[in-house]
């Protein structure tokens, strides 16, 4: 008898208790479910947000390409250029020179339709790396565009524009052209515009009759004109031709 009081007394409480636990799952899992709806709901709208911003960004930089195109086309900005004085043609250009130029400034400029992925994805990650804008990836054609219509703000809108004017450079002109272009129209340092001007003042010749080290030091003095000039530094300038020379191997321009 008592063993059937305590059973009637225990199986209740139980089922209580089993009931109580129950409640208290559903409940759990109805809480994470609205959390995960929530942060679904987060996740779409930041995304949302990132496509409008990237449209707009888009759109902005198309604008500023279209207006720097109608105040000249690429012919006449190719036109301005070749009627420089010292204006080189790439036959004129000794094959060290156009490797070295390549290394360090594009080395897949003869693959790529005006834009590098890699270069832009390599300069992503270092500029998140750094926390800041220290590497921007541009290719010869879009180091061009911006030459010759746009600022040199580092802004992403200019950015945009530069790459969509690239695209035009290089469905009007060859490779070949677009790099003849690039030479003729870069700082050298020292009031040097061209790379005329440069190889005739740091070494008193043509660009035809530029050495191996003439062409190596040359090549990289686009990147920090002020600095890297023979003139200004003549350790400098050795150490980025020292520079030049290890992009030329990597890039395999040398043995």
């Amino acid at each position: 008898m008592e063993e059937y009081r305590l059973f009637r007394y225990t199986v209740p409480r139980i089922e209580k208790e089993s009931s109580k636990m129950q409640k208290t799952e559903k409940k759990s899992t109805k809480v994470r479910g609205y959390s995960m709806k929530w942060i679904k709901r987060l996740c779409s709208f930041i995304f949302l947000c990132a496509v409008i911003a990237g449209g707009v960004l888009l759109f902005k930089g198309y604008q500023d390409y279209r207006e720097a195109l109608a105040a000249m086309s690429v012919e006449e900005m190719a036109e301005r250029i070749e009627s420089i004085d010292n204006y080189t043609e790439m036959e004129d250009l000794p094959q060290t020179y156009i490797d070295a130029v390549l290394a360090v400034e594009d080395k897949r400029f003869y693959g790529h339709p005006g834009i590098d992925p890699i270069a832009i994805g390599r300069a992503l990650f270092n500029d998140i790396r750094a926390g800041a804008y220290v590497e921007g990836g541009s290719t010869i054609t879009q180091q061009l565009a911006k030459n010759q219509y746009f600022t040199q703000d580092k802004k992403l809108v200019r950015k945009i524009a530069e790459m969509f004017m690239a695209f035009k450079i290089e469905s009007v002109f060859d490779k070949d052209k677009i790099f003849e272009l690039y030479i003729n129209s870069i700082f050298f340092g020292n009031n040097y515009y061209c790379v005329a001007e440069a190889s005739q003042g740091y070494f008193g010749k043509p660009p035809s009759e530029m050495n191996f080290d003439e062409c190596t030091l040359l090549a990289g003095v686009p990147n920090a004109p002020s600095n890297y000039n023979p003139v200004a530094s003549e350790e400098l300038s050795r150490q980025r031709q020292d520079q030049v020379i290890e992009k030329m191997k990597s890039a395999g321009f040398l043995k």
